[in-house]
C-alpha cells in the first residue's frame, strides 16, 4: 500500500481537493450532483479528470460512513469496477471508474458514451441514503508511546492540565484511523474531544524524527519516517518501523477504520509486543499514493507539516 491521502509535503489533509477542484472546473461533461443521507447534509459529486469522481461530504463522520458504504456495495458486487477508493478528511475519491462502467449489456461503455455513464454514476452516488458509520468490535492496534515530547508542556497548558496528565488523557482515548496519507504509513487518527483539539505550531520544524506522536486540530498522527512537520509533538513511538514495512503485506500497519489505542510506556520499554501484524483484509479501499493531499477541501493546514 502506498499512501495517497495527505500530501502537501506534510501540509494538508485537503488532498483530493486541489486536483479535484482543478479537474472539476475543466470537465463540464460531468456536472456535479447532490444528495445525502439520514442525519447528513447533501453530498456533492464532482468530476476529477476523465476517469474519477470526487465526493465532497459534510464532515469526517459523513466521509467515513460514505466510504464504508462504498466498500459494502463493492463487496456485494453493486459497484462498478472502480480501481481506487481513497477516503480523506471530508472527501472520497473514486478513481479508474470508466474502466469498469458498463452499458448494461456486459460490454464496456464505448468512448463516446463514457461521459454519460459517469454522469449517471455520479447521480446514483448522490442519491444514496447513507447510515451513520457502524463501529465494529475489532480489537484496537496498540501503539506504545513514551510521553516526553518537546511540545508536552504547551499542549498541557492548552488543555489546562499538568504536563503529567497529558499521557493519561491521551492514552485513555479510543482513536480510529479516519484516513491515511502524507507519507506511507501515516494515519490521521480521530477521537479526541473538541476541548482537547490544539492548533499547529506557529513555525513548523524542518525535521521531525520518525516515531514522533503529534497532535493538530482533531487529529493525532505518528510520523513513520523523518520529515518536516508542524504538529505538536507530545511523545514518541520507540520502534516506528512497524508503521510501514515494505517487506510485509500489507505494508502499512494502519488503514482507514482501524481502532487504535496508545499505551504509555517508560523510556526503556520498547513495547514491541503490543503491535500486531496488519491483516490483508483490513485494506479493501484501494491503494494510496504518497504525495497527494488527502482531502478535497481547502483545509491545507491540517497536514502534519502545517504552513
Amino acid at each position: 500500500m502506498n499512501a495517497r491521502g495527505a500530501g502537501g509535503g506534510d501540509g494538508a489533509p485537503g488532498a483530493h481537493g486541489a486536483r479535484g477542484a482543478r479537474d472539476a472546473s475543466s470537465a463540464p461533461s460531468a456536472p456535479s450532483a447532490r444528495g445525502g443521507g439520514p442525519g447528513f447534509a447533501p453530498v456533492r459529486v464532482l468530476p476529477a479528470g476523465p476517469h474519477a469522481l470526487l465526493v465532497e461530504l459534510a464532515d469526517g463522520e459523513h466521509a467515513e460512513a460514505f466510504h464504508a458504504e462504498l466498500l459494502r456495495r463493492r463487496e456485494r458486487g453493486e459497484l462498478p469496477a472502480v480501481r481506487e477508493i481513497v477516503p480523506a478528511a471530508r472527501t472520497v475519491l473514486l478513481d479508474g471508474i470508466l474502466d469498469g462502467i458498463h452499458d448494461g449489456t456486459g460490454e464496456r461503455t464505448p468512448g463516446e458514451r463514457a461521459s454519460g455513464a459517469r454522469e449517471r454514476f455520479a447521480r446514483d452516488l448522490a442519491s444514496w441514503r447513507v447510515e451513520p458509520p457502524q463501529r465494529e468490535g475489532r480489537e484496537p492496534v496498540e501503539i506504545p508511546v513514551v510521553y516526553d515530547g518537546p511540545d508536552l508542556d504547551e499542549v498541557a497548558a492548552l488543555w489546562g492540565v499538568p504536563a503529567g496528565e497529558v499521557a493519561a488523557l491521551h492514552s485513555r482515548t479510543a482513536f480510529r484511523v479516519a484516513f491515511c496519507g502524507f507519507a506511507p504509513g501515516f494515519g490521521y487518527l480521530t477521537g479526541l474531544p473538541e476541548r482537547l483539539h490544539v492548533p499547529r505550531r506557529t513555525t513548523p520544524r524542518t525535521r521531525v524524527p520518525a516515531g514522533a506522536v503529534a497532535l493538530a486540530g482533531p487529529y493525532t498522527g505518528v510520523y513513520p519516517r523523518p520529515s518536516p512537520g508542524g504538529w505538536q509533538i507530545v511523545g514518541r513511538m520507540p520502534d516506528p518501523g512497524a508503521l510501514w514495512d515494505p517487506a510485509r503485506e500489507p505494508a502499512a500497519l494502519l488503514a482507514p477504520g482501524t481502532p487504535v489505542r496508545f499505551v504509555a510506556v517508560g523510556a526503556g520499554n520498547g513495547g514491541a509486543g503490543a503491535l500486531p501484524a496488519p491483516r490483508a483484509g483490513d485494506f479493501p479501499a484501494g491503494r494510496a499514493r504518497a504525495g497527494d493531499s488527502p482531502t478535497g477541501d481547502s483545509l491545507l493546514g491540517d497536514s502534519p507539516v502545517g504552513s
